[in-house]
């Protein structure tokens, strides 16, 4: 385990609230403080901990990799953000894109077409983990002269029946 200030943190706020808590059943400090130091680790990595991953949005970052993408594409949102900062696929033709992203899963709509283009390709990431998140992450790269002009990142809502 690694101790960070931000788990120390929370690791004293546990305790404090743990604390208040063991308080109110006895009064005696001692066996409070005792109590409450056992009591915890417990409260903390099976209580605050999960429910702070439930409904925090935090998700690791990965780097980009070609075989994980093609792997597991439910976990691209991980490597979606390196791929915007780097700006990894701006300049890069579309057999590049191919190689390293795999075929479009759809083309994007072009308004003045009035139909899907082949200068939007469009890529689901997947879901990032959190209670209540129906929001799925998608990526579409712009392309002009067969080259890529521009990345957006946007969501789509999903109902789930």
């Amino acid at each position: 385990m690694i101790v960070t200030p931000l788990f120390v943190i929370f690791l004293v706020v546990v305790f404090i609230l743990v604390w208040l808590f063991v308080n109110t059943i006895d009064k005696r400090k001692w066996l409070t403080f005792i109590v409450s130091l056992a009591i915890t680790p417990v409260v903390y990595f099976y209580m605050f901990y999960p429910m702070l991953n439930i409904f925090s949005s935090y998700h690791h970052e990965k780097y980009f990799d070609a075989v994980a993408w093609e792997d597991k594409p439910q976990l691209r949102y991980e490597m979606a953000n390196k791929i915007l900062i780097d700006s990894l696929l701006i300049g890069k033709n579309k057999k590049e894109v191919e190689s390293l992203l795999g075929k479009p899963e759809w083309f994007g709509w072009d308004e003045t077409l009035k139909a899907n283009s082949q200068k939007k390709w469009n890529y689901n990431l997947g879901f990032k983990p959190g209670a209540f998140n129906n929001m799925q992450e998608c990526l579409e790269l712009q392309f002009n002269n067969n080259t890529v002009e521009s990345i957006k990142p946007y969501q789509l809502e999903k109902k789930f029946e």
